[in-house]
């Protein structure tokens, strides 16, 4: 089994692509990725970033298509860092016919520097949403994105569960969503389009500082699940499940995913 992640790549290993790629193997995947931006961080502060040029991405996914094309169907989307390089992230998935979860990650930076001015970084991420709901998310398997980035990605200010329900169907226009409940009192929130509802799963909040890269995780293994053959569904609780396993078993302020499986 083989699956893909596109994303950024955080040299502290506890998100980006190092803890897609940790999720992948704890399910017996093997990983391959194609980075789409470096970055200089650790679990406590984000230092900087730095793209890479849309070119060789798309030179990164060309090779692993040209070694693993009949063994890849499904893979991931992490920190696409762009509008631009949404767009060329969503026209390979497309050329190469991959089924994506999208982790709409949003960074609001200019040239490797991270914004500071409150209206130019809420106008960088909404560029940054317009790009996933026009390019990426309708031809997705599912977004997941967090309470801030459902707010941008559907307008709506989430406070509470029913919130979370509105921009769930908001967002559920364009593709199956959940809103992960880390800010909401361990509410998920999930809007399937094969039926048009909207369902909850609630999951216990963690005491601990070990979460940097829960979104990650929890994306990668909802896409290492569906690899394995869950229906979405399926995939959606055992990737909760074992993100919350994760966490428990975290240290170094980020996940600890080896034993979660």
């Amino acid at each position: 089994m083989m699956g893909i992640s596109i994303a950024g790549f955080d040299p502290s290993g506890g998100a980006g692509i190092i803890a897609d790629m940790k999720t992948f193997n704890a399910l017996g995947i093997h990983g391959t990725s194609a980075i789409t931006a470096l970055t200089a961080q650790n679990p406590n502060k984000v230092f900087s970033l730095m793209p890479i040029n849309g070119k060789y991405i798309e030179e990164q996914i060309d090779s692993i298509f040209d070694g693993y094309g009949d063994y890849i169907s499904y893979g991931k989307t992490g920190m696409l860092y762009s509008a631009e390089i949404i767009k060329t992230v969503a026209k390979k998935i497309k050329e190469y016919d991959i089924n994506v979860v999208v982790d709409p990650v949003m960074v609001a930076s200019a040239g490797g520097s991270l914004l500071k001015e409150e209206h130019k970084i809420q106008k960088a991420k909404e560029e940054i949403a317009n790009s996933f709901k026009k390019y990426l998310l309708p031809h997705c398997l599912i977004t997941t994105p967090n309470v801030h980035e459902a707010e941008i990605l559907s307008g709506i200010k989430i406070k509470t569960p029913e919130d979370a329900k509105k921009a769930a169907y908001k967002i559920g226009k364009i593709a199956n969503v959940i809103i992960t409940g880390g800010h909401l009192k361990g509410v998920n929130t999930i809007f399937n389009k094969s039926n048009n509802k909207i369902t909850t799963i609630k999951k216990p909040l963690i005491e601990t500082n070990n979460v940097h890269g829960s979104g990650c995780s929890f994306s990668a293994a909802l896409a290492g699940y569906i690899i394995r053959g869950s229906a979405l569904n399926e995939a959606i609780k055992k990737a909760l499940d074992f993100t919350e396993i994760a966490i428990k078993n975290g240290q170094y302020g980020t996940l600890n995913q080896i034993e979660s499986y």
